[in-house]
């Protein structure tokens, strides 16, 4: 009799423990869940050999303002960030127009850049052809090309410095009208035609991001208040160029 006693107690204590572990952790309200990552943005590099890295905005400039050393400087820059990245099999050109000046002829920027397609480091078209590139046709005018803020890198696959950010460095050096052409008249777009660092004279200037200044056009927004690097700096730029693989 006393040992069924004995095992009841031990039953009983035992359910009780059981009963009280329940409530308490009943009681006890449950962790929230962890919220959710924010989902990243795509800001991988494209391998797809079908797009090639074929357009980037230059990580830097040269440092003297609108003195490029020329077309044939401005070509050499654009090879040498390229071949930094692995891209330099291609043949790369600086987007850049010239005016016609001792006894040379004008050089268009729409006529040095290939035929496209061009794609930006993460395999995104900036734009078919040269055609669609400069709006030539009222369809493709309508349509644009793709050259906007959230398709413009640096040759490291890095976003471009653009208006709201600090320093502001939007102004990209094209010396070309809006149809990708030279300038024809008597004043000077081109410091001299990329040879100049001068704090007068004036280069054409685009805005890679499509913002400010009354003027949104990625290639001919406005002239540079003057030829040297804080020129260049105070209108809004760092002297960077759009480079286009030729080929």
């Amino acid at each position: 009799m006393t040992t069924t006693i004995h095992k009841a107690a031990l039953i009983c204590g035992a359910v009780t423990a059981l009963c009280l572990s329940y409530a308490v952790s009943a009681q006890t309200p449950a962790a929230p869940a962890a919220p959710a990552a924010p989902a990243q943005p795509n800001t991988a590099r494209s391998t797809d050999p079908a797009k090639p890295l074929s357009f980037f905005v230059t990580s830097e400039g040269l440092g003297k303002g609108a003195d490029l050393g020329g077309l044939a400087g401005a070509d050499a820059h654009c090879q040498k960030l390229a071949e930094s990245v692995g891209a330099g099999k291609q043949t790369w050109r600086a987007y850049l127009s010239t005016q016609a000046a001792e006894g040379k002829p004008a050089v268009n920027a729409r006529d040095r850049i290939g035929n496209g397609p061009w794609f930006n480091t993460r395999g995104a078209v900036v734009a078919r052809d040269v055609a669609h590139l400069h709006g030539d046709t009222l369809d493709a005018a309508r349509l644009g090309n793709n050259l906007t803020r959230t398709t413009v890198f640096t040759e490291k696959n890095e976003p471009v410095k653009g208006a709201g950010d600090k320093p502001n460095e939007h102004d990209i050096i094209t010396g070309s009208q809006p149809d990708g052409r030279a300038y024809a008249d008597a004043a000077d777009h081109t410091c001299k035609n990329y040879t100049s660092s001068a704090t007068d004279g004036s280069a054409q200037l685009g805005h890679f991001d499509r913002t400010g200044g009354g003027n949104t056009s990625w290639n001919a927004a406005h002239p540079s208040r003057g030829c040297g690097q804080a020129n260049l700096v105070a209108t809004g730029g760092a002297g960077l160029l759009y480079c286009f693989a030729a080929n």
